[in-house]
């Protein structure tokens, strides 16, 4: 894996890999390339093709689209061949479902165990979604630790592993309901606002409140993505 070389090949929808450790480098470089629209929903693909584009055997490869399937970012099918999941309403649904049976009791159970040196730390994850320079990679990395950090107390390591698992499958469809807003300045303060008011109900420590504000905010994105995804199902 060390000196990997970048082709330059305008049909690549991978990138080069820098050294690390090779599965979870190649699992994160599928996800980022299905998350960012690169690797399209119900587009094809071999083992082989994503191990030519990436300089690497195929075995890594294999062990990171086991990862993704587990996500439900894959589906992976005999023969070394996969396809990237397509989007539904149901699906959606389904993750949506889920994140509100343990995400706001998991938080109402975290907001207790929080202190104000937690609070600031998080803090630095709201005011990153108001910067426009910020890429949206970025943008949606400092999303998914805001809402880890304001679990992570009260949370199991299965917890974890679920919620995980549910934040990918969910960031697919968030993406694609926020794809014409990321580049608007107005949508980056209104992110760091929502934000800002969630860990405030969070620093006031009532548990049924903080349940309820964790709900509503799962319920309106998971309103947002729907809308969004009628005409790409229509297609």
């Amino acid at each position: 894996m060390h000196g990997v070389t970048q082709v330059d090949h305008s049909d690549r929808f991978v990138r080069a890999l820098e050294p690390a450790s090779v599965v979870d480098q190649v699992t994160k470089e599928i996800r980022r390339s299905i998350l960012s629209g690169a690797l399209r929903p119900g587009q094809k693909f071999s083992l082989r093709e994503i191990s030519a584009q990436l300089g690497i055997s195929f075995i890594p490869v294999r062990e990171a689209l086991h990862q993704l399937q587990a996500q439900g970012l894959v589906v992976t099918r005999p023969g070394k061949s996969a396809y990237v999941a397509p989007l539904s309403h149901e699906d959606l649904q389904g993750v949506y479902r889920l994140r509100r049976q343990l995400e706001p009791e998991i938080a109402a159970r975290a907001c207790t165990l929080h202190d104000e040196s937690d609070y600031d730390r998080i803090e630095h994850y709201v005011r990153m979604f108001g910067k426009q320079d910020l890429g949206i990679d970025d943008v949606y990395e400092a999303h998914h630790q805001f809402h880890l950090e304001l679990l992570r107390p009260a949370a199991t390591a299965w917890d974890l592993r679920v919620l995980e698992g549910l934040w990918h499958a969910a960031e697919r469809y968030i993406r694609l309901a926020f794809l014409n807003l990321d580049a608007d300045p107005r949508e980056h303060r209104r992110r760091e606002h929502a934000h800002a008011a969630l860990l405030e109900t969070f620093r006031l420590g009532d548990p049924e409140q903080v349940s309820l504000a964790v709900a509503h905010h799962l319920d309106g994105n998971e309103i947002i993505a729907q809308r969004a995804l009628d005409p790409v199902v229509g297609e």
